[in-house]
């Protein structure tokens, strides 16, 4: 079983006890705070493997919050929202925030994510080695991304994107095989293929000169361009 601790700041009663119960039976450890600065000492203190935040919390909203987070974590992020505008995933996919759930929300598609989240972010997943293209670096043992030496902050989302089209080694990679390698997703799941392209419009801005290497291939999705 799961021993993974997770950490819910939401303020609403009947969603804790939700995930609390379901979370639990998945054999994960689950501890809630109810607005964001006690969410924000908790992140502190419980030093979780994931967290799940609601934009809308009390005192500190989740935004706020993810962004005092991600300056002391790279924990996955999991955003709750009863808001559907783009404009708000966009922004929390900006601050560090890794998948979003909006609500109402099914459980089992919640446990789905937060597995496939804390899968991607396990030891396993990263190789100790280093990956290069162009001007770009990525050094998968130390979690770190260079552009022309220049060190940059990636989400834990971009990271393992970058490094998937690096692995890749120029091939091309439709967005259902991202969603598949990052999210851990497949098409039975509801995912709108567009979060990859959120992504990559982050990436490429963070790369600065080196935003070229990350190409698009019509129709299909997304390759690294390498020396030809």
């Amino acid at each position: 079983m799961a021993q993974e601790k997770i950490l819910a700041v939401e303020d609403d009663k009947d969603i804790v006890r939700l995930l609390k119960y379901n979370l639990e039976k998945e054999g994960y450890r689950f501890v809630s705070a109810a607005d964001g600065e006690a969410g924000l000492a908790a992140v502190r203190k419980e030093k979780p493997d994931l967290l799940i935040l609601d934009v809308m919390v009390p005192k500190l909203d989740g935004f706020e919050l993810l962004k005092l987070v991600r300056r002391e974590s790279r924990a996955p992020v999991l955003m709750l929202t009863a808001r559907k505008e783009e404009v708000d995933r966009v922004l929390g996919l900006e601050l560090g925030a890794d998948d979003y759930v909006i609500k109402p929300f099914g459980v089992r598609e919640l446990a789905a994510r937060v597995k496939a989240l804390l899968r991607r972010a396990g030891p396993a997943a990263a190789a100790a080695s280093v990956l290069r293209a162009g001007g770009i670096e990525l050094d998968a043992e130390r979690y770190e991304v260079r552009s022309r030496g220049k060190e940059i902050a990636l989400t834990s989302k971009e990271f393992e994107f970058l490094k998937l089209l690096l692995q890749a080694g120029g091939r091309a990679l439709t967005r259902d095989q991202i969603l598949e390698k990052v999210w851990g997703y497949d098409r039975s799941m509801e995912i709108d293929t567009r979060t990859v392209d959120q992504h990559v419009a982050r990436l490429r801005e963070k790369l600065g000169a080196e935003a070229p290497l990350v190409a698009t291939v019509k129709n299909v999705g997304y390759r690294i361009k390498t020396e030809e």
